[in-house]
């Protein structure tokens, strides 16, 4: 900078060494024109964390006249010693010298300022040495300049920004002038910026008294359209402390004041202009007195023509001190060490102080108390409130005394950042330690043979697999071509990490490899028994299954379709196949699958992509023939993405699957060893294409004798394990379990079974721990007293639980109660293990018995309350049909009939389908059509219901009702309707009946005899075409009691309800079969 060059040079001069060296190597500095203004500029960067540059001697200097001087108009970007970049007097711009010369022996200047315009034929007038220039000591009116941040320290030089117009001006007219000085004030609010004092208790009162040293533009700094400029950088030197004594004009208020009659200062007092006036005596170029032409009381009156701030001042001076002190002498010392320490600490902090010990000429900073704590205050980055504190202090050793407390804020700070680096630089410094050795250790052994690097050793691995697999001929061509791929591609490619993944799918897909099957017949007989009760059909294909593979050494792959009720054991059934041929298992579901890639994998193009879930399934059990459970198959769905239905197609094709093509893999897998077993719980879902290639068994419901055994068998003995009850004395009577049949779970299937089972073990348990009290089973004995983690050593977690207290919530709201146990932490830490917890054993003397009595305290009231409506004999047009529910179980459905006056027609109520409306329609049909057969008409041609509306009416209304299987029902409601005849309540039927009155077959009759059987049904009329359905599959212990009667025709239904009633002596003539 070109001010430390001056006063490098002025410490020359001090030091005795020639003038003409010190003003060359100034002159060396200035004439990097450029280098000066940037430097200018890096003032006021560097200000942002110290105040930039040290110097207790004020700014000096030099005559233009000097023959090392530097002119103006030599060097548009030199920077004048007072810093302006405004020429002095005798430039071009006209301008009043800032500074003037104070006589020494041997020099030729007299110390008056230099004519404004040289006479040409006049040589320059010699000058040989550098003039002091003059600070005035007493100037009582200042433009005030309010100081944003951190207060000015004297000796340090500020750069600060001025962007308020009116400030400018001043500030450039003051510079014109020759009157660089102002008082710059700290803001007492430290968000506010401004550049006028509009109150005087916005600033601190003690601020300092600084001179300008130089101007720049704030914006671009090249010094040209000065006048558009929309800022100014000023860089001022604070000389010493003053405070405010009165605002006389406050900012943003423009007058005019009338300049007074000239004073004449005395002889003792320093000229109110910066530069050196000389005395009263002494007279001006034109051969006027100095005093005549500059009064006092003009000295700022040029400043009310600017809309600035302009404050009295007076000097605020030091209290004197004696160096000597003990307590001033023992603060020095440890002001000193304490630089010490943050200079180690911090780098910027040791080249402040470097950069100061340079420039520090005048005299030792350090024996100065006073000037020493302005130091430490100026270079620290403490709080500005502790700063402005440090700048008021007039005595010096409270101004130590705070200037330390500074100090050591900086150097706790300091010694935080350093602890912050330290930390930063061991780990990386680890990390770096542990690569370098780690590629070091790699270079050893590849030098040594005992291990190549990352490429080789996967090219290795992935011929090692290929090695071990017996790829078909299209598989390994594929292979081969991938892997010389990835030979020649660098690691870091986008390529080579598609590739990589790719060979290792291809390697990884068990090709001609196959677990051996156990084709035993007894040892598949033994295992589907221990899982299932019942499922004849099923166990029978599995054992056909089995037959077929040891005779001809070998089996197809086929596929299986598992249809019935939910809760049957569908998916257990998988599994125990599974075991019985001693295959690999893998399930997955394909319910809600809306995404063909889920089977046919994705393109190897996109990002993440994947092979379909058979490829999958095969990579996870490693061998070609699995059994793969498909799920819920009959709840496909379709979205965007494609039709995945219609992607099962190939996978389960028996005549495709051989050569399946995945998307990803792109090679053809032979899938015909698998053995595909899908669930599905209705058929009519399932398309049409994809259902002929499964072969479909039927797993219908359990009736209550199979559920009641495998409650006993499996149920019952699980649930008791999974409570924790299974050495104690809790037994579930069998008279209990078939209560919970008939009233609490009549579905097909035993899951709600299994549910309310659990529940009772459940309970059970709760009520012994709550009965014997917590002593009986202490918790110290489930516990380990050392808790470990699975290598053994004690392992803890800080504890996740809130705060006894919510900060969220109100004071009011939560009463303030001592802690316990005060020493206690906020967040304690748990004990984590991997132990397990012992099982606690119940005593001996627990006996509990669950019967029908006291079923209802552990599963709660009944579901099922009375199986059907009509104990007596109902009213005429009421019959009992027989229906088949969602869930998979029968029901008893009474259909009521009546009739109103109305116009013929006909309602239908209870939640009914639009099938079942059909069948309506047609009974109806029929018995009008067959209305005088009936007897319900005396002539044939006689009108029917022609003023009276049939009401209908299946009660249960919240249940959805569907189906064609209600047809007899309903015309044997209309004819005992229409006849006022009526029905036994012990006569049940089902079957769709025709337009002409035939009995069509329907389906689910195993759970609709069930439901019949347990509502005390002793007549069932069924469709003759289901006769071998429900001699075959209905168990014997079902049919017991109940009296079948198979119809082919509606005629015979009618016969056999109305058995024995007078109607029917006329319908052996009218209406005979």
């Amino acid at each position: 900078m070109i001010f430390l060059d001056v006063l490098r040079a002025a410490a020359a001069r001090r030091s005795g060494s020639s003038i003409h060296q010190a003003l060359a190597a100034t002159r060396t500095r200035a004439s990097a024109g450029r280098a000066a203004s940037l430097a200018s500029r890096a003032l006021v960067a560097r200000s942002a964390l110290y105040s930039t540059v040290v110097d207790y001697s004020p700014p000096r200097s030099q005559s233009p006249h000097s023959p090392h001087a530097v002119r103006a108009e030599d060097d548009p970007f030199a920077v004048w010693l007072d810093g302006s970049k405004d020429p002095p007097a005798g430039s071009s711009s006209g301008a009043a010298p800032p500074s003037s010369s104070t006589p020494a022996s041997g020099d030729n200047s007299d110390g008056s300022d230099p004519p404004t315009s040289p006479p040409p034929d006049a040589p320059p007038a010699p000058q040989t040495s550098i003039s002091r220039q003059s600070v005035p000591e007493v100037y009582p009116q200042v433009l005030a300049l309010p100081i944003a941040r951190r207060p000015l320290f004297p000796g340090f030089y500020k750069a600060v920004v001025i962007r308020n117009p009116q400030v400018v001006a001043a500030i450039k007219e003051m510079m014109k002038r020759g009157q660089p000085y102002l008082g710059a004030f700290l803001l007492k609010d430290e968000q506010a910026d401004s550049d006028i004092i509009t109150d005087v208790n916005s600033v601190h009162p003690v601020g300092v008294f600084a001179q300008i040293t130089s101007v720049f533009a704030a914006n671009s700094g090249s010094g040209k359209d000065d006048d558009k400029e929309e800022g100014l950088t000023a860089v001022l030197y604070p000389h010493r402390r003053i405070k405010i004594t009165e605002l006389v004009k406050p900012g943003g208020v423009h007058s005019h004041v009338e300049p007074v009659e000239p004073q004449v200062a005395s002889a003792e007092g320093a000229p109110p202009t910066p530069p050196a006036t000389p005395p009263p005596s002494e007279v001006s170029p034109s051969g006027e007195p100095i005093s005549k032409l500059h009064p006092t009381p003009l000295q700022t009156s040029f400043l009310q023509e600017h809309d600035v701030s302009v404050v009295n001042i007076e000097n605020l001076t030091t209290q004197p001190y004696n160096k000597d002190d003990q307590y001033i002498r023992a603060f020095m010392s440890e002001i000193v060490s304490v630089f010490k320490d943050i200079a180690q600490l911090n780098p910027l902090f040791r080249d402040q102080i470097t950069n100061f010990s340079i420039n520090q000429v005048a005299s030792n900073v350090f024996d100065e108390p006073d000037k020493l704590a302005d130091f430490a205050a100026a270079v620290s980055t403490g709080e500005v409130g502790e700063l402005q504190d440090v700048l008021e202090s007039l005595v010096v050793e409270e101004r130590l005394r705070k200037a330390l407390l500074v100090l050591k804020k900086e150097l706790i700070n300091a010694q935080l950042q350093s602890k912050l680096s330290r930390d930063v630089d061991s780990k990386i410094a680890k990390r770096q330690r542990e690569y370098y050795l780690m590629e070091q250790l790699k270079g050893i052994k590849k030098e040594l043979g005992m291990e190549s690097d990352g490429k080789d050793k996967l090219i290795e691995k992935l011929k090692e697999r290929a090695a071990s697999l017996n790829m078909p001929e299209t598989v390994k061509k594929v292979f081969d071509e991938e892997l010389n791929k990835l030979m020649h591609l660098e690691p870091a490619a986008s390529e080579a990490n598609v590739t990589r993944n790719y060979l290792d799918w291809l390697t990884q897909i068990p090709w001609g490899q196959h677990s051996p099957e156990n084709y035993s017949i007894t040892h598949a007989q033994k295992v589907l028994n221990e899982d299932h009760y019942g499922l004849k059909d099923v166990k029978e294909r599995i054992l056909e299954f089995l037959a077929v593979g040891k005779l001809r050494g070998t089996v197809e792959g086929k596929i299986i379709c598992l249809a019935g009720p939910p809760g049957v054991g569908k998916t257990s059934i998988g599994k125990s196949i599974a075991r019985a041929l001693n295959r690999q298992f893998f399930r997955f579901s394909v319910g809600g699958l809306t995404d063909v890639a889920e089977i046919k994998g994705h393109r190897r193009t996109y990002v993440g992509a994947l092979p379909g879930k058979i490829i999958q399934a095969l990579k996870r059990v490693g061998t070609e023939n699995p059994l793969v459970l498909i799920d819920e198959v009959d709840k496909v769905g379709r979205g965007i993405n494609g039709d995945p239905a219609s992607a099962l197609l190939e996978m389960l094709d028996p005549e495709q699957n051989t050569a399946f093509l995945d998307h990803y893999m792109d090679v053809p897998v032979d899938l015909s060893r698998v053995l595909f077993v899908c669930t599905a719980n209705n058929l009519d879902t399932i398309p049409a294409p994809l259902l002929d290639r499964m072969e479909v068994i039927e797993v219908s419901g359990y009736v209550s004798e199979e559920k009641a055994m495998i409650a006993q068998q499996f149920l019952g003995p699980q649930a008791k394990e999974a409570s924790g009850l299974k050495d104690a004395d809790v037994e579930l009577e069998p008279s209990a379990v078939d209560a919970l049949i008939k009233y609490y779970a009549r579905e097909s299937g035993v899951r709600n079974l299994k549910k309310h089972i659990d529940k009772i073990y459940r309970k059970a348990s709760l009520k012994i721990v709550q009965d014997l009290g917590e002593d009986a089973f202490p918790e110290e004995n489930a516990l380990s007293e050392h808790p470990t983690d699975a290598q053994g050593s004690l392992k803890t977690v800080e504890s996740t639980q809130p705060s006894v207290k919510d900060s969220s919530a109100p004071e009011a709201a939560t009463p303030k109660v001592a802690p316990s146990n005060p020493v206690a932490p906020s967040n304690p830490e748990k004990s984590v293990t991997t132990e397990k917890r012992k099982p606690l054993r119940v005593p001996d003397t627990v006996h509990i018995r669950i019967t029908p009595d006291n079923l209802k305290e552990y599963v709660g009231p009944p579901i099922y309350h009375k199986d059907r409506m009509y104990v007596r004999q109902p009213p005429a047009g009421v019959s009992t049909g027989l229906g088949y529910l969602g869930n998979g179980s029968g029901a008893v459905m009474p259909i009521e009939a009546t009739m109103m006056p109305g116009k013929g027609g006909l309602q239908l109520t209870g939640k009914l389908g639009e099938v079942i409306r059909e069948s309506a329609q047609i009974a109806l049909s029929w018995t009008k059509s067959h209305a005088y057969e009936l007897g319900i008409t005396e002539s044939e041609n006689a009108m029917i219901l022609s003023d009276r509306d049939i009401h209908v009416h299946m009660p249960e209304g919240s249940i959805g009702k569907e189906g064609p299987s209600a047809g007899t029902a309903l015309l044997s409601a209309f004819v005992s309707l229409f006849t006022k005849t009526r029905i036994h309540p012990d006569i049940a039927m089902t079957g769709e009946i025709s337009l002409v009155g035939q009995v069509l077959p329907v389906g689910g009759l195993k759970e609709k005899i069930l439901a019949a059987h347990r509502a005390g049904i002793k007549t069932i009329l069924a469709p003759a075409a289901n006769r071998a359905d429900i001699e075959e599959n209905v168990p014997e212990s079902v049919k017991t009691g109940i009296r079948f009667v198979y119809v082919e025709d509606v005629r015979e239904v009618l016969h056999e309800v109305f058995r024995g009633e007078p109607i029917t002596e006329r319908w052996k003539d009218t209406l005979s079969p």
